[in-house]
């Protein structure tokens, strides 16, 4: 049988909305889930069987749309996707009435879109648990994933450092900085001073860090902050809406793109203890539109496709921290 923590009826909208305990019982609950995931066959025992999810997506996804799919199908929910062309959200009709229709229907709620307004009115008026699944804001179910991906690796969380390097104030590393404080995991935000993160912010996760004996640092210098990483993460430059700065973006981040050179100025490359992640879509070769022309932009592909890149086991566990936090929320205890 599997001990979760009791979340029943609650939202996930920021890391915020669990206490430090909670978020690591979150985290511990979704690798019991994966091993359940291996050993044994669909049915045994279906923790989300007769709940109905619905996938309210105003952005395109790959990860977060399959992951929940996945998730919820392995635990014998059904999920119902409503993209910005299915349902009247916030255009013929109200957040706040959508979201009345749809508690009425749904005992879940995941959205994934633009503005942090949106999730939390969906929230506010639903009446049955709303999970982020990503706005401008925040990110909450990838910095699960994320930790997770490091604490199967490392096998322990405590006395990591995480090094995030390139656009320091955006949604994924803004959560991932107070995931990493509420783990104890020592963080180091590694941008341009253009992109760095808003000091309210970094003051406000500082303490949590204190708490539980983690650091949080921001820094400019790409030497210093990555010596001594045990992770290295970064995410793309651009993210969408944002495409019209592109070229003025590629010149702030192009001397914190992650190399080669880079991962050896950890100092951990020839021990095994350094490992690069990315929450993908990566550019990383000339397969995309943006890197057709100008080559690789945050990430090298020799990085990406290296043995210590854990990318995809990252983006695995999108679907087991995901299923965690529906079973979490909406399963029986």
């Amino acid at each position: 049988m599997i001990i979760q923590p009791d979340l029943r009826g609650r939202h996930l909208l920021t890391l915020n909305d669990l206490s430090d305990r909670e978020f690591l019982q979150l985290i511990n609950l979704a690798q019991r889930l994966k091993e359940k995931k291996k050993e044994q066959p669909r049915g045994s025992e279906q923790l989300l069987r007769g709940k109905n999810i619905a996938l309210v997506f105003e952005k395109a996804s790959t990860r977060t749309r399959c992951a929940a799919t996945a998730a919820a199908f392995d635990e014998g929910g059904h999920v119902e996707y409503l993209g910005k062309e299915d349902i009247h959200l916030g255009k013929k009709e109200s957040v706040p009435d959508t979201a009345r229709v749809l508690g009425r229907m749904f005992d879940g709620i995941l959205f994934r879109g633009f503005a942090h307004a949106t999730v939390s009115a969906l929230a506010d008026y639903a009446g049955v648990p709303v999970w982020n699944g990503l706005t401008d804001d925040a990110h909450p179910t990838q910095i699960l994933a994320d930790l997770l991906t490091v604490k199967q690796t490392f096998e322990s969380l405590e006395g990591l450092t995480v090094v995030y390097v390139g656009d320091g104030r955006n949604n994924v590393c803004n959560s991932l900085m107070l995931g990493c404080a509420k783990a104890g995991v020592n963080f180091v935000n590694c941008c341009p001073p253009q992109l760095a993160p808003a000091k309210k912010h970094v003051k406000q996760v500082m303490q949590i860090a204190e708490k539980n004996r983690g650091t949080i640092t921001v820094s400019q210098n790409v030497d210093d902050a990555v010596r001594g990483a045990n992770v290295v993460y970064t995410d793309v430059w651009v993210s969408m809406g944002e495409e019209a700065v592109m070229d003025e973006r590629i010149r702030l981040l192009k001397p914190y793109q992650v190399n080669m050179s880079m991962m050896q100025r950890t100092g951990n490359l020839e021990s095994d203890r350094v490992i690069f992640l990315h929450c993908l879509p990566a550019f990383h070769n000339h397969d995309t539109v943006y890197t057709s022309e100008c080559g690789a932009l945050e990430v090298t592909d020799d990085v990406f496709e290296a043995p210590f890149s854990k990318v995809f086991d990252q983006a695995e566990n999108r679907l087991h921290t995901i299923k965690a936090m529906m079973v979490a929320t909406l399963g029986e205890s």
